[in-house]
């Protein structure tokens, strides 16, 4: 097939009589593998983080805080802070990238070839693209593409002399071009000039040339050291090309968050829907009905999960399972203006046995059930809002981005 010509797929499978999946089972399915039932939870001495990540595909970590309170949920002995660090900053079986949605995830250490070419070599592409326009237009560069060429070999290599690691303020101080201004909406009210720094660095590391290293500050901090990516990711990673790697990510991701509508994974991963179709396909998905509309699911993953029986569980601003669909309809019921903003962000979620049904604040652990639930299940809540609590120790928790209930239960 030459190069560049359309793939005409089927994007599932349908052998015979479609399967049916109810709402019932995915809210087990939900339960047992994001760990969230008591039963399900990571154990080990102490739990392993990584492992919770590779049950969830990647954590969110756009809110530092998210990655430890979402692994907090799934561990069945609290973890401390300083093990989370540890996979992240010292085993590194955790590393922190763009992905979907270029958005910034924590992912498996072996997974970071799938991601990297599945979606963020074309996140890359399209954010250098983006820069060079406005080098031209907003900082008016006569000739961006080898001024921007040349900066990013100069901070690579001021890296390298720095020992692989500094600060974006210490990396615009050895090189003055970072500085650069790009005049926003010139002539208009809101007008903005701002530096090229985390432009530049972000586009570096989309290229997967450099990583976010340890915070500056606290793991509350959203400011990273940056290190150069062949001092910090493992040797030999696979090569993967990005058909391949996509095939790969669509698998783990039914494996985790599936059976589910295809529009949930494009929406997850920013593909467009010719690769989500290509992907599932490769998989050799099946067909299966949701209910009200058909959804995609794994060959041999159509048996019934086992009743993981009551569970509660205390969820973080952008948990990966709140944000793992984007029709969130059979989990959120009619909870979502008090519990998102008005992007889609979620804010931190009170669920109970698969559904959501209230948000919480960090005020010594302020809730608002949005429903009654009976006493039994407000006991449940109760027993985990404590374990949160508790694991905090006084550290206060504020969501980068906030909701109705979050800020009304923080005032």
């Amino acid at each position: 097939m030459p190069v560049g010509a359309p793939v005409v797929v089927s994007p599932v499978v349908n052998h015979g009589g479609m399967h049916r999946i109810e709402v019932a089972e995915r809210r087990r399915r939900l339960a047992v593998r994001h760990a969230l039932a008591p039963a399900q939870r990571v154990n080990g001495t102490p739990p392993d983080p990584a492992q919770v990540a590779r049950q969830l595909v990647a954590l969110h970590s756009t809110d530092p805080a998210t990655v430890y309170l979402s692994v907090l949920a799934r561990v069945a002995a609290p973890v401390p802070a300083r093990v989370i660090e540890e996979s992240l900053y010292e085993r590194r079986d955790l590393v922190r990238m763009l992905a979907m949605r270029r958005t910034v995830f924590v992912v498996p250490a072996e997974s970071v070839a799938v991601v990297q070419a599945s979606t963020t070599d074309r996140i890359a592409q399209d954010q250098r693209a983006r820069l060079l326009k406005l080098l031209g237009e907003a900082a008016s560069i006569a000739n961006p593409e080898p001024w921007l060429a040349d900066v990013e070999r100069s901070v690579l290599r001021v890296l390298a002399e720095r020992g692989g690691t500094s600060t974006a303020a210490e990396l615009s101080a050895a090189e003055s071009r970072l500085k650069t201004t790009l005049v926003m909406a010139p002539g208009k009210s809101y007008q903005a000039t701002q530096a090229i720094t985390s432009r530049v660095l972000l586009v570096l590391a989309a290229k997967g040339l450099i990583v976010r290293g340890r915070p500056i500050g606290s793991w509350l901090s959203q400011q990273y050291r940056w290190v150069l990516a062949e001092h910090w990711l493992r040797k030999g990673a696979d090569e993967l090309g990005a058909v391949a790697a996509r095939t790969e990510l669509a698998r783990q991701w039914l494996a985790a968050f599936g059976p589910a509508p295809l529009a949930d994974l494009k929406w997850w991963t920013g593909w467009t829907m010719t690769d989500v179709k290509r992907a599932v396909a490769d998989v050799g998905a099946v067909e299966v009905d949701l209910g009200g509309g058909t959804g995609a699911a794994l060959p041999g993953d159509l048996g019934q999960t086992e009743d993981p029986g009551d569970w509660a569980a205390l969820l973080p601003a952008l948990d990966p399972t709140v944000m793992g669909w984007s029709d969130r309809s059979w989990f959120l019921g009619p909870h979502a203006k008090a519990l998102f903003d008005t992007n889609g962000n979620a804010g931190p979620t009170v669920w109970l046995n698969g559904r959501i049904v209230g948000g919480w604040a960090h005020r010594a652990i302020a809730i608002r059930l949005l429903e009654d639930v009976g006493a039994d299940a407000k006991a449940l809540i109760d027993a985990e809002s404590e374990r949160v609590r508790t694991w905090l120790a006084g550290v206060r928790v504020i969501p980068r981005f906030r909701t109705p209930t979050e800020r009304e239960l923080s005032a």
